[in-house]
């Protein structure tokens, strides 16, 4: 997928938040961001954990690498994505935490992706130099949009938003780029996979009022009285009907709604389908 295309998907999307939503978008990306930063000066700060967090990156395959990035864009879309549902919030997938070795990685990573594309010379140099060449770049190129201090509040969209959806862009081709040399699916197609466990045991259960209704995976009535299961499209089903579905497969069996899952891969794309539904809607 083009970054142009997936960059005006997501300004469609977020162009139908109320301002007081976007208000509060732009203080979590914001929040987000300073962590992200602050964490990478640290790493580029620390000969010692910068040592460690690159031999980590060296030990990993082409697919755990891809993985590793593709966990960063989802937990991107998450944050993208969590403002803007018309039913209570689902819990979030486990697929979506990170640990701070994982988010050190990721970071370093996409660093050397940057600097190998802007500045590959700082690359050429011996493995002891990388770290201090990397510093410099950090700071000539990432640190001039300082993220130290709120922005103010007509600057919020330009010096938050916009380059936190280019780093989206470039993390869902930089995953694009990595699966096609044999580091995954990337997310690519619709595959099937499980509802979450935590999404599982979040749904609710409501009590049949009306009789008549039938449950579509058995064709057997549900019965005045029952507690049944309710998904959050508020198609309902009998509870030993709808956990083996689920436990196969995330989608609603009558309108295909998806619920979130665990699979990193799967639930890129059921974010992505999330925002392209919301940018249709303008």
């Amino acid at each position: 997928m083009a970054m142009e295309e997936t960059t005006s998907t997501i300004m469609a999307a977020l162009s139908s938040l109320p301002s007081h939503h976007l208000t509060n978008l732009t203080n979590t990306i914001l929040s987000s961001t300073r962590r992200n930063y602050h964490r990478l000066t640290l790493l580029l700060s620390s000969p010692s954990l910068f040592s460690l967090t690159l031999r980590h990156l060296h030990t990993l395959s082409l697919p755990q690498k891809t993985l590793l990035i593709s966990r960063h864009l989802l937990s991107s879309l998450h944050l993208l994505t969590q403002s803007k549902t018309s039913t209570s919030p689902l819990p979030p997938p486990a697929s979506t935490s990170m640990r701070d070795r994982e988010t050190d990685a990721v970071l370093l990573l996409l660093l050397l992706c940057e600097t190998h594309k802007h500045n590959p010379e700082a690359l050429n140099a011996p493995f002891h130099d990388w770290r201090l060449n990397l510093s410099k770049h950090f700071s000539d190129t990432f640190l001039t949009l300082s993220y130290s201090s709120a922005p103010p509040l007509g600057a919020c969209l330009g010096s938050v938003l916009i380059p936190f959806i280019e780093t989206v862009s470039r993390c869902w081709r930089l995953v694009d780029v990595l699966a096609s040399d044999g580091g995954g699916d990337g997310g690519k197609g619709v595959k099937e996979v499980a509802a979450s466990a935590a999404t599982v045991v979040s749904l609710p259960a409501v009590r049949v009022c009306v009789g008549g209704r039938e449950c579509v995976i058995c064709k057997d009535e549900m019965r005045v009285g029952r507690d049944v299961c309710e998904l959050p499209c508020q198609h309902l089903f009998h509870w030993m009907c709808i956990l083996p579905w689920l436990g196969k497969r995330n989608t609603c069996p009558c309108c295909r709604f998806r619920l979130p899952s665990d699979d990193v891969f799967g639930e890129i794309q059921r974010l992505w389908e999330v925002l392209v539904k919301i940018g249709a809607k303008q």
